[in-house]
């Protein structure tokens, strides 16, 4: 018998209340009180930035401010981007068992070979490229991310129906780098939405969606069961938005300590993505650590522990203190290496 995924649609929110659900989802799933589960989303304008991203390196806060746009830190790693009512979102949250994959990698694959299967059923050639991104002909349409919590796995992505590309390279900071690095000459022409490849023949949200469905149930082995929003969904997802996720101060948790006096600043970009690092330093030793970046690694809190890890050591054992804390932790990362957080921070110390 195939695995059953209930299928819900909690319709067009406010950026912060959607991210608080997929907290809430996560928690449920985790204790056992709501089954496997495929979810579809809407956002009322909003830039969001990825849970290790400095907030203002990857945000106008003054055009956002102005232009109505609300400002959202997610839950998963990867760049910021921008949502608004012309695009939905998705998300899977399951046990490992449900699938049998294995690490983050295996999962980015399994999901956006699957949802890429359900967009060629509206007639456009999508395809899956590593690490993350559903693609046609080479523009971006879907960008995904997750990453594991014990037995559970949350994996969302985003389809670009429709797209302001005023308001979305008014509120990014795009950086030069990223450009250069896929040889465009601007942030607008490396995505693609579905309006430009089909015009009026584009279907609405609903048909999409249902394709998107049959996607997953023929490439992942599921079955698709419509379920219906619980009270306990709603109950626990308010509560963390009004005390966690959707505080300013969770948002501005990271923000960009390039200019402070005495922060010495390093990066590194590789395949994975890039990662930054702060440093203060105390003589030869590391005080503390900043670890920034558009990275993915799986449990988020990884970086903070890393961090704690990094405190009081000597610069040169940066790389041999990073390779041991990933030898003894638990922790999946997608593309990204220990090599590379090694890396930014002694750029950074140099």
């Amino acid at each position: 018998m195939a695995p059953r995924f209930r299928v819900i649609d909690t319709g067009l929110r406010e950026g912060r209340a959607n991210i608080a659900f997929d907290q809430a989802l996560i928690e449920l799933h985790r204790d056992g009180v709501i089954a496997d589960s495929l979810r579809f989303l809407q956002f009322r304008p909003s830039a969001l930035i990825g849970r290790h991203q400095a907030l203002s390196r990857e945000i106008r806060l003054d055009y956002a401010k102005v232009n109505g746009i609300s400002v959202v830190r997610r839950i998963t790693g990867g760049g910021a981007i921008y949502m608004d009512e012309g695009q939905f979102g998705f998300e899977l949250v399951f046990s490992k068992r449900t699938l049998g994959l294995g690490g983050l990698g295996e999962v980015a694959a399994a999901i956006c070979e699957a949802a890429a299967f359900g967009l060629r059923g509206l007639r456009i050639n999508a395809r899956f490229r590593p690490r993350n991104d559903i693609e046609v002909e080479g523009r971006k349409i879907s960008g995904t991310g997750g990453f594991f919590d014990g037995e559970t796995i949350f994996y969302q992505g985003t389809v670009l129906v429709e797209m302001d590309p005023t308001k979305m390279l008014g509120v990014l900071n795009v950086p030069r780098e990223k450009l250069a690095k896929h040889e465009l000459d601007s942030a607008a022409s490396r995505i693609v939405t579905l309006r430009e490849l089909l015009g009026a023949d584009t279907p609405g949200f609903p048909q999409i969606k249902t394709a998107m469905v049959e996607g997953f149930a023929k490439r992942l082995g599921v079955e698709p069961i419509a379920g219906a929003i619980t009270s306990d969904e709603e109950a626990l997802a308010a509560k963390i938005c009004a005390e966690d996720i959707g505080t300013d101060a969770f948002v501005h948790e990271l923000d960009d300590p390039a200019g402070q006096v005495g922060v010495r600043n390093g990066s590194l970009t590789g395949k994975g993505g890039t990662v930054n690092a702060h440093v203060r330093l105390d003589g030869a030793r590391i005080r503390e650590v900043l670890i920034t970046g558009d990275f993915f690694v799986t449990p988020p809190r990884t970086i903070l522990d890393l961090e704690a890890a990094l405190r009081g050591i000597e610069t040169r054992e940066v790389e041999a203190r990073v390779a041991a804390f990933f030898a003894v932790t638990t922790v999946g990362l997608l593309s990204v290496t220990p090599a590379d957080f090694s890396g930014a921070i002694q750029a950074a110390i140099v």
